[in-house]
């Protein structure tokens, strides 16, 4: 995510497939279960995701009608529980819930505010992998953060964009909305004709009848919720190759120029991040949205009014790697999605404009912003995309180069996505592989540049 422009700076079809039908019947079905938890405890949204099971896959079936405003769909869950289930919740945000099933029986449903909770017919088993499908319609919310920024689902002259860091995914689909819970998907969305609606990942059928327009998208990696996005508008579609045949898929209002460089920038990154780890990448322009952010929506950032420039989008594809391929354990750890981020942009800036990364450093050293807390301790939710999480986290990471010298730093800059792809990962994560990694202790680099209260006398580079 990119906040500071505008704001404070501002075989996988088969697997699935075979799963589907595995799940169904009553082959799951067992006594002595309890009620999963509603809530993980988060330190900043401790009633944020579920406990007792975990999402493998999100088949969304939705319709949306942009005149009215309202979306109706359907999600079909595929999950494993992780404990004896005679009850689990969902995170669901304002829309009405008319009915559910688990393993094909009517399942009771209970609502209090954004918590769903299902009761099946029989108790699920622990490990037994289980399918969820609940039905739900109604005007979808726009949700105010705690940092003052709008997410959920934004409407627009013609459509509406989903965008979901951190709690906005509840708004557009129930599940399990905490980081730490990733899962494939499905997405197939009908509009009225003449309108694209656009996702994550690859684009699979599109079917025109009626006068709607049916499209489906694949997300074959695991997703974190929060990054998942869904775009409805009259965009102009396009779609290119990186010079590896990665396929980029691109929507924008009108055709932005950089938009074509995003072959390029991504090739750049591969080669100091490792290969890019998803199946495809791209973007979503749309400037007549004013969220007040750029997001790193996964395979396609979104990039709404004054962010659609050539650091910002070189920001939002290293979150590819920091972020999105290796997603925080919890939302203390957002730091190690942003620091990446914007120590990207100090090597675009290194490399396309001869601006030393020392340079970058001393602007950060220098802004007072960046030392209102450490990186790794934001004390309270509203502070998780504070200056110091960017600025003063790139600063982290440059220390650690100076510290265990550019061999070594950059073994890390490849290494931490390929250990932890496709999974999650905490800050005690990232300083265990940092030091063993490098063969050193680190110690006065974490106590004084990730945890430390204060500014230090000098920036010592």
């Amino acid at each position: 995510m990119d906040l500071r422009r505008p704001r404070a700076l501002a075989a996988v079809a088969v697997l699935l497939a075979a799963a589907l039908t595995g799940c169904t019947g009553d082959g799951g079905r067992g006594g002595g279960g309890e009620p999963g938890a509603a809530g993980l405890r988060d330190p900043y949204f401790p009633q944020l995701g579920n406990g007792g099971y975990d999402v493998r896959h999100y088949a969304l079936t939705l319709a949306y009608e942009p005149r009215t405003g309202r979306l109706t769909g359907t999600a079909d869950i595929t999950a494993r529980a992780t404990q004896a289930l005679s009850a689990f919740n969902l995170d669901l945000t304002g829309l009405t819930v008319h009915g559910a099933t688990v393993d094909g029986e009517p399942a009771a449903v209970h609502r209090e505010g954004a918590e769903v909770t299902l009761r099946p017919k029989g108790d699920v088993r622990r490990g037994a992998t289980f399918r969820t499908v609940v039905r739900y319609s109604g005007t979808p919310a726009t949700i105010t953060d705690e940092e003052g920024a709008r997410e959920g689902w934004l409407r627009t002259a013609d459509g509406a964009v989903a965008l979901g860091e951190p709690t906005g995914s509840t708004a557009w689909f129930p599940g399990n909305h905490h980081p730490s819970d990733k899962a494939t998907y499905h997405v197939t969305v009908t509009v009225p004709e003449g309108l694209q609606a656009v996702s994550n990942g690859e684009p699979a059928n599109r079917r025109t009848g009626g006068g709607r327009t049916t499209f489906t998208w694949r997300s074959a990696e695991p997703m974190a919720s929060y990054l998942a996005t869904l775009a409805i508008g009259r965009y102009e579609t396009r779609t290119t190759r990186t010079a590896s045949g990665i396929p980029v898929h691109t929507a924008a209002r009108g055709n932005p120029a950089l938009l074509a460089r995003i072959p390029e920038l991504l090739e750049w990154e591969a080669e100091m991040f490792g290969p890019y780890p998803f199946s495809s990448a791209g973007a979503i322009v749309d400037p007549g949205l004013d969220a007040g952010y750029a997001l790193e929506t996964q395979s396609r950032p979104f990039f709404g009014t004054g962010t659609f420039d050539a650091s910002t989008l070189v920001h939002e594809i290293a979150h590819q790697w920091y972020g999105n391929s290796v997603s925080p354990a919890s939302w203390r750890d957002m730091w190690l999605n942003e620091s990446f981020a914007t120590y990207a942009e100090w090597l675009y800036a290194e490399d396309f404009g001869d601006k030393p990364v020392r340079e970058s450093f001393d602007e950060a050293f220098a802004e007072e912003e960046n030392w209102a807390f450490p990186p790794a301790d934001p004390p309270t939710a509203a502070d998780i995309s504070g200056p110091p999480v960017y600025g003063r986290g790139a600063m982290v990471l440059h220390r650690v180069r100076l510290a265990v010298g550019d061999t070594a730093f950059f073994r890390v800059l490849r290494g931490w996505p390929a250990a932890h792809r496709h999974g999650n990962a905490s800050t005690e994560d990232f300083v265990r592989y940092v030091e063993e990694t490098a063969g050193r202790d680190l110690t006065e680099v974490w106590d004084t540049w990730l945890y430390g209260q204060g500014r230090p006398a000098g920036p010592g580079v």
